[in-house]
């Protein structure tokens, strides 16, 4: 048993050194490797267990041992044997429960390390993309800004266009407001003339009448 876990314990050392220190692909291979062996996990829980149970049996038969000694005051050199390799075995199992544990915990945080590595990698991008966004957009606004300025110089230059426009549109209307009572005056004074020409010519007709009367 004792070579046995000194193998296992040496393996889950190298296991772990292999997660701490990145040394080419082995780190990715081992947490791929640790992969299969949590598929299997009720096999893994059933061998912990199973270690459990003997380094507790072991602990037991230390505690038993030691008593013994204490009884007679000194433990017999067999018991000194027995007591040795129980303890030796039981510190290479617990030592192994807890390599077991800690590969554990360290792949668990490995991942969650990549997992974390990865989203601060996208959302790195996201940032670059946003800021990329960001810069499009004020450029954009500056444009937008500039053409805002060129339609308002447009825009008051028509208006100034138009308020000329209706000064010159009213003085037109005043023109032709007092050409239209130029010519209803004409119309009223050629009526006039036309009634006075009229008189005129019945007057130079009665004359007429008159001095023919007369050299008659």
């Amino acid at each position: 048993m004792i070579p046995l876990f000194f193998l296992v314990v040496c393996a889950e050392g190298l296991v772990a050194f292999l997660l701490m220190v990145k040394i080419g692909p082995f780190r990715e291979l081992m947490m791929k490797g640790l992969d299969q062996v949590k598929m299997r996990r009720a096999t893994v829980l059933t061998i912990a267990g199973t270690i459990f149970v003997i380094l507790l049996s072991d602990l037991f038969s230390l505690l038993k041992i030691q008593n013994k000694g204490s009884k007679h005051g000194a433990m017999t050199p067999m018991d000194q044997v027995i007591w040795r390799t129980n303890l030796l075995e039981a510190t290479l199992m617990g030592f192994s429960l807890f390599l077991g544990f800690l590969i554990d915990r360290m792949d668990h945080y490995m991942r969650k390390l990549m997992k974390l590595r990865s989203n601060t990698g996208a959302s790195t991008q996201v940032v670059e993309r946003l800021e990329k966004e960001k810069v499009q957009l004020k450029e954009k606004e500056e444009k937008a800004a500039g053409e805002v300025k060129q339609l308002q110089k447009e825009i008051s230059s028509l208006t100034e266009n138009l308020k000329r426009l209706k000064m010159e549109t009213a003085k037109k209307d005043d023109q032709i407001d007092t050409a239209e009572a130029h010519v209803v005056a004409l119309h009223k004074q050629a009526a006039d003339l036309l009634l006075e020409y009229d008189r005129l010519l019945e007057d130079n007709q009665i004359l007429q009448n008159q001095l023919f009367g007369y050299h008659s």
